[in-house]
């Protein structure tokens, strides 16, 4: 049996920073790290125990995510190719309904079904964000991680999926980067409390942009599973 051999080709370097950073303005990830700072600041807890607790929850997000993408992107990386091309196809149909699902809460939040953490998942977070022990905020992060990789991490996905057609070092050193930059907020936040600014500022900040948050992320998703789409037909390629 003979098959069509299909040509594969890393993402640009601007796919992946441009889908991190929308990625990582993740309401997830931030309102955890903004509420286990407000439990911090009403226990008095010094500014240096603050940064220490939240750069170890935020390096736990980072390294289980990462671990999380590198372990998908090489399972799909060992799937013959022209079978990846189908699978890939699937996924940027899922993407791109996805991306509709997120710009539909831009216009009517809330109303009908939502990409979102489960109320459950949701509540167990809260109550791990009380508990700053370093065990605890270890943990804390890591359940971040492995509960919004599958509710929220569509444009993650995507981006596995285009590592994974040229699965080597390059594509590696390019997870890292995204993973990078995808906590990137959750420092930022942490150097800015740290810093003077105040806590209800960055609430304010997150709750006034989660409508924009959730219109970038859905045209950002319906873009990529096009593109993804495109790429795994071989109509077009990064070169």
């Amino acid at each position: 049996m003979n098959f069509v051999a299909v040509e594969a080709y890393l993402p640009a370097l601007g796919t992946i920073v441009v889908t991190a950073l929308i990625d990582s303005i993740n309401p997830c990830a931030i309102g955890v790290l903004i509420l286990m700072i407000s439990v911090m600041l009403g226990n008095k807890n010094s500014t240096r125990r603050m940064l220490a607790m939240g750069g170890l929850y935020t390096l736990s997000v980072a390294t289980v995510y990462f671990l999380a993408g590198l372990g998908l992107a090489y399972f799909l990386s060992s799937i013959p190719l022209y079978v990846t091309e189908f699978i890939s196809i699937i996924v940027g149909v899922i993407i791109i309904f996805a991306g509709f699902l997120e710009i539909k809460d831009y216009f009517w939040y809330g109303k009908g079904f939502s990409l979102h953490i489960p109320a459950k998942f949701a509540k167990q977070m809260n109550d791990k964000a009380s508990k700053t022990t370093v065990p605890g905020v270890i943990a804390l992060g890591a359940f971040v991680s492995a509960v919004e990789l599958p509710c929220t991490g569509a444009p993650y996905l995507a981006i596995l999926a285009l590592l994974s057609q040229y699965f080597d070092f390059t594509a590696v050193l390019l997870l890292v980067l995204y993973n990078i930059l995808f906590v990137s907020p959750l420092i930022v936040i942490l150097l800015m409390v740290a810093t003077g600014t105040k806590l209800y500022k960055v609430k304010k900040w997150k709750q006034e942009s989660r409508g924009a948050m959730r219109l970038a992320i859905g045209l950002l998703l319906v873009g990529m599973g096009w593109l993804l789409m495109l790429i795994a037909n071989g109509t077009i390629n990064f070169g």
